[in-house]
């Protein structure tokens, strides 16, 4: 019997899963931010009571976590000192040279996690070939290292130019400062991230760098924990890109795990539409402090190769740090259960990003917090019921709720509580369809024949109301929706990206490099994901990125898993402007083409579910229970009815308006659409009068 273990770090609740036999067991607790594996061993523990399984039970475990999404955008993570070229010890600062808002006078671009005190340059200085132009200087290393061990550093991140072509000078670099300050966390920008472009390549090795320190003394308390508990079942850490690595890479190369959570929730949401035959889907993953959207066609996710975080502008391209590691390309909006409400000084109200968390949380959980948040408005609108609010984890106080939407918003306005509230879910909404239709520009993506699958404790509550502003007619809300991305996580895949530069023209194609380069990148993927999958398990994948000869951005192509003759150059070329004109609708001709980074993924393929008819009847069922709602389309309270998830079978349906509750989350049917309970045992919420 395989018995698997899920834990996910949010911003306001821990989330556990545990499967085996076909069973599943959840659990939700509060997220203790000061010290988050208390949280953790609090969701482990439940979930395993629940169970009635021991700790020595546990085949895996699966763990995604925020902390160093916050120390990054909390700057709470280590003291870092930069060592670069000489020369160039302020390219941090420059970053791309640009105003990311032309109109702001008062612009405030990020600060660099590294002061420039402690940014110092060695003297050496590789070509753009990897050839020596001026040798390493060592005493210079020395003085530097030096100045760190006066200053008291508690990490240091290295980046030179042209690194990535030749590692020697960085090398070099982290073993004279180890004799010099031995212990220290060291991360190399050949090996954080061993691509072209200067300042992406030393924002992301900094950002590293920053959350070490902090990230391998986690791992090594809870690996500690985990021991001392009785658990010995492996522990693997779920990554940005969606896929599982071992502790110690992530020990390592923490950065890789920043938006491991939000990635888990993508993963499932890819199989519940392989399941249910929907090609296209809108991933809404709404939790205590974010809501992220992710597209999905073809049952595989956006993927990109770059992200930012800890804008300085929430929404803003370009006001954040850049980092350079594979990701599930998303959009992230401060629109959470716990996002405070306000009214600013054009008597408007305003939601996020600002959120209240786990500590103290909504006005309603009665631990000291007095802002207007999202639940407080969806406790006053009557779309929670507090008796099952994550699983009965928290007692809610609906009149400390309506005392604070009355006071930060009400009283403010002029207008009822329950008018409040409902002027903050429809903010709150109307955000999140904003930025989606944003994000869907930039992809290219539009919501025709789009279904929702939404997930996470919020998500179920708004899902009606995002999907008439987008007009998409269909949602999907799977079973344990509420701790969706746990979920996803004994879903994922245990695998590892490697991408290196190595620049070459297609007319001058080099054969034995790139049969090369894939070997030692295969070798550094292997040695990754061999630690948690049988070698025969793992399945190869290629890209290349290219770009025509001038041109400032590349595309990426698939390449065949094959070793390379001096023909492939024409195959990459003719490979590139297929994806060319698939992408922008015409090629260039008479220009040569170059290709600037190769990249290998490496790591178990699981296969997607089969997929399923699903059926739905009209066999309408009714509830004798009811509860009072506002309804914020007519700002009228009324009676709808309330149904317990747990007694549904398949084949019912739910005429909206409706509530329907269980552990962890709600959701709400809104008077535009019919609940169904279909063969996967899902609620689907299809338009009324929709032709589906």
């Amino acid at each position: 019997m395989s018995v698997g273990l899920s834990i996910d770090i949010g911003g306001t609740f821990t989330d556990a899963v545990l499967e085996f036999d076909l069973k599943r067991f959840t659990s939700k607790v509060l997220t203790t931010k000061s010290n988050p594996a208390n949280g953790f061993i609090a969701a482990a523990s439940k979930v395993l009571d629940l169970s009635g399984l021991s700790p020595k039970d546990i085949n895996i475990i699966i763990h995604g976590t925020t902390l160093a999404t916050n120390a990054l955008i909390e700057r709470s993570g280590a003291k870092v000192g930069l060592i670069t070229t000489d020369g160039f010890s302020d390219s941090l600062e420059i970053a791309y040279e640009h105003r990311f808002e032309q109109s702001d006078l008062f612009m405030e671009r990020p600060k660099p996690l590294v002061p420039r005190h402690l940014r110092l340059g060695v003297v050496e200085r590789l070509a753009s070939d990897g050839s020596v132009l001026i040798p390493l200087d060592e005493d210079s290393v020395i003085q530097a290292a030096l100045k760190f061990k006066d200053e008291n550093v508690e990490a240091i991140a290295i980046g030179l130019l042209h690194c990535y072509v030749n590692p020697s000078h960085e090398n070099r670099i982290a073993n004279i400062i180890a004799s010099v300050i031995p212990n220290i966390p060291i991360s190399l920008s050949s090996k954080i991230s061993p691509e072209i472009r200067e300042y992406d390549r030393i924002s992301t090795t900094v950002a590293n760098a920053y959350v070490l320190p902090l990230m391998r003394g986690y791992l090594d308390s809870l690996e500690a924990f985990l021991k001392s508990s009785g658990y010995t079942a492996p522990l693997l850490l779920m990554m940005s890109s969606g896929s599982m690595t071992t502790v110690e890479t992530a020990r390592e190369i923490p950065i890789r795990l920043v938006e491991s959570g939000p990635a888990g929730g993508a993963v499932l949401a890819r199989e519940i539409a392989a399941e249910c035959a929907l090609e296209k889907v809108l991933s809404f993953d709404m939790g205590g402090t974010t809501a992220k959207i992710c597209y999905i066609d073809q049952y595989q996710p956006h993927f990109s190769r770059s992200f930012e975080v800890a804008r300085e502008y929430r929404f803003l391209k370009g006001s954040g740090l850049p980092l350079r590691i594979p990701v599930i390309d998303m959009v992230e909006i401060g629109a959470g259960g716990g996002s405070i409400a306000t009214v600013d000084d054009l008597g408007r109200i305003r939601v996020g990003p600002t959120s209240a968390g786990s500590s103290p949380g909504p006005a309603a959980y009665d631990q000291g917090g007095k802002n207007a948040t999202v639940t407080d408005a969806d406790i006053v609108l009557g779309r929670i019921n507090p008796e099952r609010f994550a699983g009965g984890e928290v007692k809610l106080n609906k009149i400390l709720s309506i005392d604070a939407v009355s006071k930060a918003i009400g009283s403010k306005l002029n207008v009822s509580t329950e008018e409040a509230a409902s002027g903050i879910t429809q903010i709150v909404d109307e955000n999140m369809s904003n930025v989606d239709g944003v994000h869907a520009i930039e992809l290219g993506k539009d919501q025709k024949d789009r279904s929702i699958i939404a997930f996470g404790g919020a998500a179920p509550l708004h899902a009606c109301q995002l999907a008439e502003a987008l007009g998409i007619q269909r949602i999907i809300i799977p079973t344990s929706a509420g701790v969706g991305s746990a979920v996803g996580f004994l879903r994922a895949n245990i695998a590892y990206e490697v991408a290196k530069s190595s620049y070459i023209d297609l007319s001058n194609f080099r054969a034995d490099t790139i049969n090369n380069l894939f070997k030692d990148m295969y070798n550094e993927a292997k040695a990754v994901v061999s630690l948690g999958a049988k070698t025969s398990e793992l399945k190869q994948t290629r890209t290349v990125f290219m770009r025509y000869k001038g041109q400032g951005h590349e595309i990426a192509v698939p390449v065949e898993n094959q070793k390379m003759t001096s023909k492939d150059g024409e195959t990459l070329f003719k490979a590139f402007e297929i994806e060319y004109q698939r992408l922008f609708g015409r090629i260039i001709p008479n220009l040569s083409v170059e290709a600037m980074t190769w990249a290998l993924a490496l790591g178990t393929d699981r296969p997607l579910p089969q997929s399923q008819s699903l059926i739905k009847t009209n066999t309408e069922i009714k509830s004798k229970k009811l509860q009072t709602i506002f309804n914020t389309k007519t700002n009228k309270s009324e009676d709808i009815s309330i149904f317990n998830r747990d007694n549904l079978k398949v084949g019912d349906k739910i005429q909206g308006p409706a509530l329907i509750i269980e552990d962890e989350t709600s959701t709400y049917v809104s008077d535009q659409f019919a609940a169904y309970i279909n063969n996967l045992k899902y609620i689907e919420l299809i338009a009324k009068g929709a032709s589906i």
